[in-house]
């Protein structure tokens, strides 16, 4: 076909150079045909119970009986041979050629590990079964979980499990040595829909792959032994958290649809429930006014209103058609009235009339401002904050701010973040904004040239933005020294100081109370103090005030609680409580394990700055300051092997960030040159030769002079 080179199966069989041989096995349908090199033979699985799973010879019969047979019947006349080649009229192999294990029900899957000496089945009893392949009489073990016929099995010979899916979409992962279920998927959180019609199992990546409605790639994540040091608020990534100041607790949620509740005062757990959201992770949350109810919004395009202190669902929010991804959601009151605002995918601003006459368990949406409808966002919406009474923003991933009047329902500014085409991050596409917030103190003065909105933005930096200038971008500046993204602002109460706190884990502190009030800003604010909270982004940052503490979480699993100087509290979730109002319970000054043996928490080796040597000579001595010369000589040496192997390694003028890590890793390995690296820190001294002028010492007075004194040899008996 196509000027490719074939052979029909018949003309095959006809060939006097081909070896045509074939058996009648089975008593109904070949469920899975498989040949085993290591042990010469093919592997054949049947729905017939009787010949269920058949392991039989490949080069023809071994039996003796069986070769006397073919030997008689090959004096037969060539053409009768011919002719019942032709129609494949198969002959039954011998009893010795052949084992044959007896499976109630049949076999529909089966796998081979030489390895362990191991055949495993599955079939249409949901049991897995595990065989020695030369005892056919009876399983060596039994595995019973699946709930539907078992449609795939495998052995990953490398990890010492096996892997199992059944019809209804259920994937399950078996110790082989205990022969107990480690793990258990079903189709609501693989995501496998429809009929399951192929498997295959990539050991090289650990990813099984499954066809159905759509081609599903499962990777297999082996999690490590918990380490006794390491204190985790979650066993997922915590995307949101917000502390309520009505019950003072701190309520955090991550990507398992996983709601905890904390006590703020000592970090206890207090309650916590799953599946909020189903599968789907949760974005954002936000709390009423009376702070007795909480709102999330996630993955799954549902807004939901809990009694967070039982888990009780109240209310579901989403809209009639379908429900994209809520990304932020706040809650608002225009002219008395309460509602629930959410904003995500669908790009638009979607509001919830909130009432507690309201019965009915699921509610749609108002209907959309008509400025939202004709000149809204063209891109998907990424966060919402809002400034009473009447103003409301947005930002959206192609960059672009919308303040909004929430009484009209009117636009009134927009504003387009720049992107700089002279950074070094030029090839970026990403222009998202993913947060503002308001300068609530500075709004209420109407003052035409004061910044009174801040966001993050593209290439790590910072912009602020005034609401009733002609020139809306008053200053920009990137509090990061490595430009890092910002992942999350705040202010403080008075917006007397922003923090920044970057997707590498740092927070940064600036003093902001006189930047950007009238003029054009070009330097960055006044710098006050900058530490690492988390080894992975941070997600979610809040100010509270009246406590004088900061609330961070992060990607890395933990939740923590810092003093506005920087001082390590605790995270929530580790062992020893805390008392917030004594600072002697708290954990500093120590910092979270994690964080301290991390190679990006290391300080800047003065060499990729292109500063001088830290040695610095200090004593005046002529021989001292010799020797210190040579040291310095030395260090040179070193400062210039460590230049000359970062620039083959990272040949780029500025970092880029995906290199940072290799980059510590570089700079904190110990150098060596073949000698002591103490030989290399010490300073020597030469030892004067002095003429002896020392007199022989008066010893008179012990009665004896030890230097005239003469003795005998006294022998021994």
């Amino acid at each position: 076909m196509e000027h490719l080179p074939h052979v029909s199966l018949e003309h095959a069989a006809l060939s006097p150079n081909v070896t045509y041989i074939r058996w009648k096995v089975h008593g109904d349908w070949v469920a899975q045909l498989n040949y085993n090199d290591s042990m010469k033979a093919i592997i054949s699985a049947s729905s017939h119970e009787s010949t269920a799973l058949v392991i039989g010879c490949v080069i023809g019969a071994t039996n003796i009986e069986q070769q006397m047979k073919e030997i008689k019947e090959h004096g037969k006349d060539l053409k009768a041979r011919r002719w019942q080649a032709s129609l494949g009229a198969p002959s039954s192999r011998a009893e010795g050629d052949q084992i044959v294990f007896r499976v109630h029900k049949g076999v529909k899957t089966f796998a081979v590990s030489k390895k362990n000496n191991l055949i495993v089945t599955g079939g249409m009893d949901r049991i897995i079964r595990m065989w020695n392949p030369y005892m056919p009489g009876r399983p060596t073990g039994m595995l019973r979980s699946h709930m539907a016929p078992v449609f795939y099995v495998y052995i990953s010979e490398e990890d010492n499990k096996i892997f199992s899916i059944s019809t209804d979409n259920m994937v399950k992962i078996w110790d082989i040595e205990d022969q107990s279920c480690l793990f258990t998927a079903c189709s609501k959180n693989n995501g496998i829909k429809g009929e399951v019609s192929a498997c295959h199992y990539i050991s090289s990546t650990r990813s099984l792959c499954v066809a159905a409605d759509a081609l599903a790639v499962l990777h297999l994540r082996l999690s490590s032994p918990p380490d006794p040091n390491l204190a985790i608020s979650h066993k997922e990534p915590v995307l949101c958290c917000k502390y309520n100041k009505v019950f003072r607790h701190v309520v955090s949620c991550s990507e398992g649809s996983v709601v905890k509740v904390w006590d703020f005062e000592s970090g206890k757990h207090l309650f916590e429930f799953g599946s909020a959201h189903g599968g789907s992770a949760i974005t954002c949350l936000t709390f009423d006014p009376s702070g007795r109810r909480l709102i999330t919004g996630g993955r799954d395009g549902c807004l939901k209103i809990w009694n967070y202190n039982n888990g009780h669902c109240l209310h579901t929010l989403k809209r009639e058609d379908k429900c994209e991804e809520i990304c932020d959601c706040t809650y608002v009151e225009v002219n008395r009235n309460k509602y629930i605002i959410g904003v995500g995918w669908d790009r638009k601003i979607n509001m919830f009339y909130d009432s507690t006459d309201n019965f009915y368990h699921l509610q749609r949406p108002q209907a959309h401002w008509l400025d939202d409808i004709s000149h809204g966002h063209k891109e998907d919406i990424l966060c919402i904050a809002q400034c009473p009474p009447t103003l409301l923003a947005t930002s959206s991933y192609d960059g672009e701010i919308i303040v909004w009047n929430t009484i009209s329902g009117h636009i009134c500014h927009k504003f387009h973040t720049p992107v700089l085409t002279s950074s070094v991050y030029t090839k970026t596409e990403d222009a998202s904004v993913t947060q503002v917030l308001f300068l609530k103190t500075r709004i209420v003065k109407h003052e035409s040239a004061t910044s009174s909105l801040i966001s993050n933005g593209p290439q790590g930096y910072v912009h602020f933005w005034s609401l009733f200038s002609h020139v809306p971008l008053v200053a920009s500046f990137t509090p990061s020294r490595e430009k890092s993204l910002i992942s999350s602002i705040a202010v403080t109460a008075d917006d007397s100081y922003l923090y920044a706190a970057d997707e590498d884990g740092y927070v940064h502190v600036h003093d902001i109370k006189e930047y950007a009030l009238q003029d054009l800003e070009q330097e960055a604010p006044k710098y006050v103090n900058h530490w690492r909270a988390h080894i992975k982004s941070v997600l979610s940052l809040e100010v509270i005030d009246e406590d004088n503490i900061l609330l961070t979480c992060s990607a890395d699993r933990t939740v923590r609680l810092w003093s506005l100087a920087g001082e390590y509290i605790g995270t929530f979730g580790q062992v020893e409580p805390w008392d917030i109002f004594t600072p002697i319970s708290w954990k500093h000054p120590m910092v979270p394990y994690e964080i301290l043996i991390d190679p990006q928490s290391m300080p800047n080796h003065p060499v990729l700055g292109g500063e001088s040597s830290g040695l610095q000579i200090t004593d005046k001595d002529e021989n001292t300051q010799d020797t210190a010369n040579c040291n310095l000589r030395f260090s040179e040496v070193i400062n210039e092997d460590m230049k000359e192997e970062i620039n083959k390694r990272f040949p780029t003028q500025a970092p880029s960030r995906r290199l940072k890590h290799e980059r510590s890793k570089l700079l904190n390995r110990l150098v060596s040159h073949g000698k002591p690296n103490t030989y290399h820190t010490i300073n020597y001294y030469e030892i004067d030769s002095l003429p002896g002028n020392c007199k022989k010492p008066d010893l008179s007075i012990l009665g004896t002079d030890i230097f005239n004194a003469h003795y005998q040899r006294v022998a021994k008996p």
